[in-house]
Protein backbone atom coordinates (compact mmCIF):
# COMPACT_ATOMS: atom_id res chain seq x y z
CA UNK A 1 0.00 0.00 0.00
CA UNK A 2 0.94 3.20 -0.81
CA UNK A 3 0.71 6.42 1.39
CA UNK A 4 1.54 9.81 0.07
CA UNK A 5 3.84 11.71 2.22
CA UNK A 6 5.47 15.57 3.09
CA UNK A 7 8.85 15.90 4.32
CA UNK A 8 9.87 18.86 5.79
CA UNK A 9 13.77 20.02 5.78
CA UNK A 10 15.92 21.33 7.73
CA UNK A 11 15.75 24.87 5.91
CA UNK A 12 12.30 25.17 5.15
CA UNK A 13 11.36 23.01 1.81
CA UNK A 14 8.41 21.19 1.96
CA UNK A 15 9.03 17.86 -0.36
CA UNK A 16 6.53 15.50 -1.61
CA UNK A 17 6.66 11.51 -1.59
CA UNK A 18 5.79 8.31 -0.74
CA UNK A 19 5.89 5.17 1.45
CA UNK A 20 5.49 1.85 0.66
CA UNK A 21 4.62 -0.33 3.47
CA UNK A 22 6.28 -3.71 3.81
CA UNK A 23 4.43 -6.78 2.77
CA UNK A 24 4.74 -9.07 5.94
CA UNK A 25 7.05 -8.99 8.53
CA UNK A 26 9.33 -5.49 8.54
CA UNK A 27 12.84 -6.71 7.94
CA UNK A 28 14.29 -3.23 7.14
CA UNK A 29 13.54 0.46 5.34
CA UNK A 30 14.88 2.32 2.44
CA UNK A 31 15.39 5.68 1.42
CA UNK A 32 15.38 6.05 -2.70
CA UNK A 33 16.55 9.13 -4.29
CA UNK A 34 16.38 10.04 -8.19
CA UNK A 35 18.10 11.14 -10.73
CA UNK A 36 19.48 14.36 -12.15
CA UNK A 37 16.09 17.10 -11.30
CA UNK A 38 17.19 18.76 -14.82
CA UNK A 39 16.86 16.23 -16.93
CA UNK A 40 14.00 14.83 -15.77
CA UNK A 41 14.36 12.82 -13.00
CA UNK A 42 11.90 12.57 -10.40
CA UNK A 43 10.91 10.07 -8.08
CA UNK A 44 8.47 8.30 -10.69
CA UNK A 45 11.84 7.43 -12.91
CA UNK A 46 11.99 4.10 -14.11
CA UNK A 47 14.55 2.24 -11.29
CA UNK A 48 13.43 4.22 -8.40
CA UNK A 49 9.84 3.61 -9.68
CA UNK A 50 10.86 -0.55 -10.36
CA UNK A 51 12.55 -0.78 -6.74
CA UNK A 52 9.69 1.40 -5.01
CA UNK A 53 7.44 -1.21 -6.56
CA UNK A 54 9.59 -4.56 -5.58
CA UNK A 55 11.34 -3.71 -1.80
CA UNK A 56 7.98 -3.84 0.17
CA UNK A 57 7.44 -7.85 -1.16
CA UNK A 58 11.12 -8.76 0.58
CA UNK A 59 9.89 -7.00 3.96
CA UNK A 60 11.40 -2.95 3.27
CA UNK A 61 9.33 -0.50 4.44
CA UNK A 62 10.38 1.84 1.29
CA UNK A 63 10.47 5.64 1.16
CA UNK A 64 10.90 7.87 -2.48
CA UNK A 65 10.79 11.21 -2.64
CA UNK A 66 11.20 14.21 -4.73
CA UNK A 67 14.12 16.91 -4.69
CA UNK A 68 13.49 20.37 -4.18
CA UNK A 69 12.51 22.15 -6.99
CA UNK A 70 10.86 18.94 -8.75
CA UNK A 71 7.07 18.65 -9.25
CA UNK A 72 5.16 19.78 -5.66
CA UNK A 73 8.13 19.93 -3.95
CA UNK A 74 8.85 23.39 -3.08
CA UNK A 75 12.15 25.23 -3.43
CA UNK A 76 14.80 25.49 -6.56
CA UNK A 77 17.86 23.02 -8.03
CA UNK A 78 21.40 23.76 -6.02
CA UNK A 79 23.31 21.45 -8.28
CA UNK A 80 23.87 19.06 -5.14
CA UNK A 81 24.41 21.78 -2.53
CA UNK A 82 21.38 22.09 -0.31
CA UNK A 83 19.63 18.02 -1.95
CA UNK A 84 21.95 16.90 0.85
CA UNK A 85 19.12 18.06 3.36
CA UNK A 86 16.97 16.72 1.23
CA UNK A 87 18.12 13.31 2.09
CA UNK A 88 18.54 13.75 5.32
CA UNK A 89 14.81 14.67 5.69
CA UNK A 90 13.70 11.07 4.08
CA UNK A 91 16.11 9.67 6.54
CA UNK A 92 14.17 11.43 9.61
CA UNK A 93 11.41 9.57 8.23
CA UNK A 94 12.36 6.19 7.46
CA UNK A 95 14.59 6.50 10.64
CA UNK A 96 10.74 6.99 12.47
CA UNK A 97 8.89 4.68 10.80
CA UNK A 98 10.86 1.53 12.37
CA UNK A 99 14.14 2.97 14.51
CA UNK A 100 15.35 -0.41 15.25
CA UNK A 101 15.76 -1.96 11.37
CA UNK A 102 18.41 -0.94 9.53
CA UNK A 103 17.86 1.47 6.66
CA UNK A 104 19.31 1.55 3.13
CA UNK A 105 20.28 4.38 1.74
CA UNK A 106 20.00 3.63 -2.38
CA UNK A 107 20.01 6.09 -5.06
CA UNK A 108 20.38 6.20 -9.48
CA UNK A 109 22.49 8.67 -11.16
CA UNK A 110 22.75 12.06 -9.25
CA UNK A 111 20.27 10.33 -6.43
CA UNK A 112 23.59 8.20 -6.19
CA UNK A 113 25.63 10.99 -5.90
CA UNK A 114 23.56 12.48 -2.93
CA UNK A 115 23.50 9.31 -0.80
CA UNK A 116 26.90 8.73 -1.23
CA UNK A 117 27.21 11.78 0.01
CA UNK A 118 25.06 11.74 3.26
CA UNK A 119 27.00 9.96 6.31
CA UNK A 120 24.88 9.74 9.17
CA UNK A 121 24.88 7.62 11.76
CA UNK A 122 21.75 5.81 10.70
CA UNK A 123 22.20 4.28 7.65
CA UNK A 124 22.79 0.93 7.74
CA UNK A 125 24.72 0.90 4.29
CA UNK A 126 24.46 2.09 0.67
CA UNK A 127 23.07 1.11 -2.83
CA UNK A 128 24.48 3.00 -5.66
CA UNK A 129 23.24 3.01 -8.96
CA UNK A 130 25.20 4.43 -11.87
CA UNK A 131 26.85 6.95 -9.33
CA UNK A 132 28.64 9.59 -11.60
CA UNK A 133 30.40 10.90 -8.72
CA UNK A 134 30.55 14.88 -10.14
CA UNK A 135 27.98 16.06 -7.78
CA UNK A 136 29.86 15.11 -4.71
CA UNK A 137 33.04 16.92 -2.65
CA UNK A 138 36.41 15.63 -2.25
CA UNK A 139 35.79 15.61 1.47
CA UNK A 140 31.97 13.64 1.30
CA UNK A 141 33.87 10.80 -0.72
CA UNK A 142 36.54 10.34 1.32
CA UNK A 143 34.30 10.13 4.45
CA UNK A 144 32.36 7.32 2.77
CA UNK A 145 35.52 5.97 1.72
CA UNK A 146 36.94 5.22 4.26
CA UNK A 147 33.78 4.49 6.51
CA UNK A 148 33.48 0.91 7.87
CA UNK A 149 29.30 0.50 6.72
CA UNK A 150 28.80 -2.11 3.94
CA UNK A 151 27.99 -0.05 0.07
CA UNK A 152 27.52 -1.51 -2.81
CA UNK A 153 27.91 -0.16 -6.42
CA UNK A 154 25.98 -0.99 -9.62
CA UNK A 155 27.38 0.01 -12.36
CA UNK A 156 26.40 -0.18 -16.07
CA UNK A 157 28.42 -1.64 -18.89
CA UNK A 158 27.59 1.09 -21.22
CA UNK A 159 26.97 3.95 -19.19
CA UNK A 160 27.18 7.03 -21.53
CA UNK A 161 27.56 9.06 -18.88
CA UNK A 162 30.93 8.14 -17.11
CA UNK A 163 32.61 4.79 -17.81
CA UNK A 164 31.92 2.23 -15.17
CA UNK A 165 35.74 0.88 -15.56
CA UNK A 166 36.57 5.07 -14.31
CA UNK A 167 33.94 4.48 -11.10
CA UNK A 168 35.11 1.15 -10.37
CA UNK A 169 38.41 2.04 -10.17
CA UNK A 170 37.85 5.25 -7.48
CA UNK A 171 35.29 2.85 -5.85
CA UNK A 172 38.19 -0.10 -5.95
CA UNK A 173 40.32 2.05 -2.99
CA UNK A 174 36.58 1.96 -0.52
CA UNK A 175 36.52 0.66 2.79
CA UNK A 176 33.74 -2.35 2.81
CA UNK A 177 32.87 -1.86 -1.25
CA UNK A 178 31.60 -4.31 -3.85
CA UNK A 179 31.31 -3.41 -7.21
CA UNK A 180 29.28 -4.84 -10.02
CA UNK A 181 28.87 -4.14 -13.50
CA UNK A 182 25.59 -4.94 -15.03
CA UNK A 183 26.12 -6.81 -18.46
CA UNK A 184 24.60 -4.60 -21.45
CA UNK A 185 23.16 -2.27 -19.37
CA UNK A 186 23.16 1.89 -20.05
CA UNK A 187 23.28 4.33 -17.72
CA UNK A 188 19.03 4.11 -18.00
CA UNK A 189 19.05 0.34 -17.05
CA UNK A 190 16.16 -0.30 -19.67
CA UNK A 191 15.05 -4.02 -19.61
CA UNK A 192 17.98 -5.00 -17.07
CA UNK A 193 16.06 -3.44 -13.69
CA UNK A 194 15.37 -6.88 -12.69
CA UNK A 195 19.27 -7.17 -12.15
CA UNK A 196 19.26 -4.12 -9.79
CA UNK A 197 16.30 -5.48 -7.88
CA UNK A 198 18.24 -8.62 -7.28
CA UNK A 199 21.12 -6.79 -5.86
CA UNK A 200 18.86 -4.86 -3.65
CA UNK A 201 17.25 -7.94 -2.27
CA UNK A 202 20.95 -9.38 -1.86
CA UNK A 203 22.33 -6.05 -0.01
CA UNK A 204 19.13 -6.11 2.25
CA UNK A 205 19.97 -9.90 3.47
CA UNK A 206 23.49 -8.31 3.69
CA UNK A 207 22.64 -5.50 6.17
CA UNK A 208 19.66 -7.65 8.07
CA UNK A 209 22.13 -10.29 8.71
CA UNK A 210 25.04 -7.48 9.71
CA UNK A 211 22.01 -5.97 12.26
CA UNK A 212 21.29 -9.33 13.51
Amino acid sequence: MTEPIILSTADGESLEGEIARAEGGERATAVLCHPHPQFGGSMRSLVISALFRALPGAGVTTVRFNFRGVEASTGAWSAGEYERADVVAAIDLAAELEPSRPLMLAGWSFGADMALSTIDERIAGWYAIAAPLRYTTDAHLAAVAGDHRPKLMALAERDEIRPAAEIATVASAWTSTETIIVAGASHFFVGRTDRLIELAFGFVDRIVDDAG
